[in-house]
């Protein structure tokens, strides 16, 4: 690896900064938190405003918040994203840590697809493929995508007199007991499947987010139950929630706090 530009490393320092608080500084603000030397950050600054990474804001003298160069750059980004390859990425990682199965899915409809897959290297392991497609009340990424839905979305896809199929004796029926567990899922923000689509598994599932904060799609560890504990079930919802929060800092999801 080569070696890192003290100048470069200042000036992206100094953007990043622009991430926190209401998003302006001043030169003295940056000197501050940086603990850099004046002329050093009257430089940068004036580097940075002059390729239009940073504006001054209209009305404050002194002030800056970040311009159109670093929008652009951003929105790039985004379109080269592949939310399929950087699932598959991110699944290959947390299947690493876990050694069990991984999912990344996305809602259609009432169903949900699976778009990324990483198998466990254990001689029992879960029979699934990406490209497969289930009914999403009876899988944990699905409830998760379920429960992130704004109600009236909810209530067109999921009517009150809606049937839903039964994959295993365990799987939800009810649309008014789905919603009841889906309010736990919102509130918990973890979705767990106690063998409701798989006589034989068990799976926990967290959310996706992209840079709007919408969520687009779930991340899921599923464990066959002859390895499933109690113990094992709290380790898995956080080594889920950790690994959804990669995949949707990839997609340029900011969480806040």
């Amino acid at each position: 690896m080569g070696r890192l530009v003290p100048a470069v490393t200042r000036a992206l320092d100094i953007l990043e900064l622009f991430l926190d608080g209401d998003g302006t500084l001043s030169a003295p603000d940056i000197v501050r938190k940086l603990r850099l030397p004046r002329t050093t950050v009257h430089e940068l600054v004036t580097t940075l405003a002059a390729r239009s990474y940073i504006v001054q804001v209209p009305g404050q003298p002194g002030r800056y918040r970040l311009g159109v160069r670093p929008y652009q750059l951003g929105s790039r980004y985004a379109e080269q994203l592949d939310l399929a390859a950087e699932g598959q990425q991110v699944a290959r990682s947390v299947a690493e840590t876990c050694d069990e199965t991984v999912h990344v899915a996305i809602l259609e409809g009432t169903d949900v697809i699976y778009i990324a897959k990483v198998d466990s290297t254990h001689a029992v392991r879960m029979v699934s493929a990406a490209g497969r497609r289930l009914p999403a009340h009876c899988t944990s990424v699905g409830k998760m995508l379920l429960a992130s839905l704004p109600e009236p979305e909810l209530a067109s896809r999921i009517p009150d007199d809606a049937e839903l199929v039964a994959m295993t004796p365990n799987s939800i029926t009810e649309p008014a007991a789905l919603r009841e567990a889906l309010a736990g899922i919102r509130h918990r923000g973890i979705a767990v499947e106690s063998r409701e689509s798989n006589p034989d598994v068990s799976c926990v599932a967290a959310p996706v987010r992209d840079r709007t904060g919408q969520v687009v799609a779930a991340l899921s560890i599923s464990v066959p139950m002859i390895r499933w504990s109690d113990e094992r079930h709290a380790e898995l919802e956080q080594l889920a929630a950790k690994g959804a929060a990669e995949l949707s800092e990839r997609l340029g999801h900011r969480s806040v706090g």
